[in-house]
């Protein structure tokens, strides 16, 4: 599969994937996007956490930019977006839960002046068919500290399908290394006054493979994001 840009011709739109163990969803999301940016000017950039198995090697065969970090979900982010050539960056899960049809509102959402477009699960039109009770009151508890404390008006916080004006991630000044990447990138954002929108978004269930996510040790680090930003 032929990506839509060179390295001769700058592309508008880079698609970061973080992957850690995806070879059985990779291919398909890949795909997905593919049929979703068909005539648009695009990279996708797969940060690969030294995978055990054919995740890195799928995604290179399909056309995508393979990179590695193994620090984590936020640290892989973070060197997608500062590799990243479009001028609008896009992330998105590899487990197939977000769905790359939503992917064009998220960027139209760029071209019309916003700085940062987030994935909500709860405005009307969104909804979650993966959130066991506690990660749900744990994500609302979140919610409500960051909008006190910084005086923001978010409806999701630990949600990871964005996107991003590429000469605006400077300005969030980002170093989680894991999954409070996504708080820390809400908290900045509001602290910057950055232009935010949130669209709806249907989160579905992973498609194969394990998740990442560790509700206790991941609530901790999100919560401790939220207070070392207090300072």
């Amino acid at each position: 599969m032929q990506q839509k840009s060179t390295k001769r011709a700058r592309p508008k739109i880079s698609v970061i994937i973080p992957t850690l163990n995806e070879e059985g969803n990779i291919r398909q999301v890949i795909r997905r996007i593919s049929s979703v940016l068909s005539g648009m000017s695009y990279e996708i950039l797969v940060v690969d956490g030294y995978s055990e198995d054919r995740t890195a090697r799928i995604a290179a065969d399909m056309g995508a930019r393979v990179l590695y970090d193994n620090k984590g979900k936020g640290s892989a982010l973070i060197k997608g977006f500062k590799e990243a050539r479009g001028s609008i960056l896009v992330s998105i899960d590899a487990d197939l839960s977000n769905e790359p049809k939503e992917m064009k509102l998220l960027i139209d959402s760029i071209d019309i002046g916003y700085d940062i477009c987030m994935g909500s699960r709860f405005i009307t039109g969104g909804g979650t068919q993966d959130m066991p009770f506690v990660r749900r009151i744990g994500n609302r508890f979140f919610v409500i500290l960051v909008n006190l404390f910084f005086n923001a008006n978010y409806s999701d916080l630990c949600y990871g399908y964005r996107s991003f004006r590429k000469d605006k991630i400077k300005l969030l000044a980002l170093k989680q290394n894991r999954f409070a990447i996504e708080t820390e990138i809400s908290i900045m954002a509001a602290k910057r006054h950055l232009k935010v929108i949130e669209i709806p978004s249907v989160e579905k269930k992973r498609d194969s493979g394990q998740g990442k996510l560790r509700t206790v040790s991941d609530g901790w680090s999100i919560l401790c994001t939220i207070l070392e930003n207090l300072r």
